[in-house]
């Protein structure tokens, strides 16, 4: 898709959000024993307090954040939050994953496109900011979902063999089998309520949806501007931190 900068004032942007918050972050531990990994600080910040801030920034005024593992610690935090407003979906009684999460939140969604983000969806900016960049890509037309790439080979803290290949349309295809992918999947997208229709009940991912658009040829992507930190272990705080304090220098 193209890189030239659109002016903000022409984009649709989404006004509702969900932040998936309910993972036990197993990968994390032994940090995530006693803290829910959204909030883990990074450079003093709780990673969700960085995604909130994102979404404000980009327009949106109401948020629904998902909570399971430890949920009276990331409820009690998220509603102290004024702007955006923040809606809980509780999944305390059972653990839905990525797509059964936001099945569920969808009557507190609206019926418009909205972003998506992973609770540890963390990235320095460029030049453009990447969520208003995000919505400019969007195409009601073409797409039920815009995710936003990182580049494999470049990213922080992320060592997989990456997500999706991206034609020169941004229509995205799995990553073949034994190869080494140029985009991973950074945690944030636009979802239509569309890409929901005849989903399963009950806790699925969000891949089993993604790979139904790629089928339909309406999965698309764009490459994000900027640095993706990406926080899986406790190792990799120190060098998001790093990775912060030399933006800021």
């Amino acid at each position: 898709m193209s890189s030239d900068p659109i002016p903000l004032k022409t984009i649709a942007r989404p006004r509702h959000a969900m932040i998936l918050a309910a993972g036990i972050g197993k990968r994390m531990r032994p940090v995530t024993a006693t803290v829910p990994k959204p909030l883990i600080e990074v450079a003093g910040r709780p990673l969700i307090d960085r995604a909130l801030d994102r979404l404000m920034v980009a327009g949106v005024e109401e948020v629904v954040v998902n909570v399971h593992y430890l949920a009276d610690l990331v409820e009690t935090h998220v509603k102290k939050r004024k702007t955006p407003r923040v809606i809980v979906s509780d999944e305390r009684s059972g653990l839905l994953e990525t797509g059964g999460g936001v099945t569920k939140a969808l009557p507190l969604l609206g019926d418009k496109p909205f972003y998506v983000m992973n609770s540890d969806s963390f990235w320095i900016e460029g030049p453009r900011p990447n969520l208003d960049w995000l919505a400019a890509g969007w195409d009601d037309e073409r797409m039920d979902a815009i995710l936003m790439l990182a580049p494999t080979v470049a990213s922080i803290g992320y060592s997989g063999p990456g997500d999706f290949e991206m034609d020169k349309e941004g229509r995205l295809a799995r990553r073949v089998e034994r190869t080494i992918a140029p985009f991973v999947y950074s945690g944030a997208a636009i979802l239509s309520p569309r890409l929901f229709e005849g989903a399963p009940e009950g806790s699925f991912s969000l891949n089993l949806l993604f790979d139904k658009a790629i089928a339909a040829g309406r999965l698309y992507g764009i490459r994000m501007d900027g640095i993706w930190l990406h926080v899986g272990t406790p190792e990799a705080i120190r060098e998001a931190e790093l990775s912060v304090a030399e933006s800021a220098a």
